[in-house]
């Protein structure tokens, strides 16, 4: 098992049409964005810690160690684009944990679980969370060689999180103790 911390990779990088397009990660839930929140989370559990934000870059700034944006030629073309801009950092052997700005009450050993479900077997390149009701995607870990095969899975017009991982070994890693963890607050009008 490893005893470093993956990198952490937290996307905010949304159109936002689900709350009127407004930049999601800003929205404030219970006196903080939303962004802070799930930073505040994922700080203990990784190295270094980017935000992949393609507009409001200023005020993601003070939430992370670097920001990054899509490359261009990836627009549009969802979170997949916001983990391949992060590629350019993370080195074949790094591990890389993966969130969405929206989950402010992810599992405070998020990373250390999935880290631990990656490294059950050596062929594995993901692990993500599922909590007995559903799968969450984006909230995984990847290792740093498998992001060499991206971009073309991006080139070849695919967007589907799942889709680019049927192509990977992946696992499960069960979070069913704690399934409220990764509520997604698209918070729409109901900001405090």
């Amino acid at each position: 098992m490893t005893t470093e911390k993956p990198q952490g990779l937290l996307l905010a990088g949304g159109a936002g049409r689900r709350v009127q397009g407004r930049d999601k990660g800003l929205l404030v839930w219970r006196g903080k964005p939303l962004v802070q929140w799930v930073a505040e989370r994922l700080r203990p559990q990784v190295t270094t810690l980017t935000i992949s934000c393609n507009r409001n870059r200023h005020s993601y700034d003070r939430y992370a160690d670097r920001t990054v944006t899509d490359f261009p030629e990836q627009e549009s073309r969802g979170p997949l684009a916001g983990i391949l801009s992060l590629a350019p950092f993370v080195a074949r052997e790094d591990y890389l944990l993966v969130c969405p700005c929206d989950t402010p009450l992810v599992p405070e050993d998020l990373a250390a679980r999935l880290v631990a479900a990656l490294e059950s077997r050596p062929d594995l390149a993901v692990s993500y969370a599922h909590d007995a009701r559903r799968a969450h995607y984006l909230h995984a870990v990847l290792r740093g060689d498998c992001l060499t095969s991206l971009p073309q899975y991006l080139q070849s017009g695919q967007r589907s999180v799942r889709g680019w991982y049927a192509q990977l070994a992946t696992i499960a890693a069960d979070f069913s103790d704690c399934p409220d963890a990764f509520a997604n607050l698209n918070l729409g009008d109901n900001t405090e």
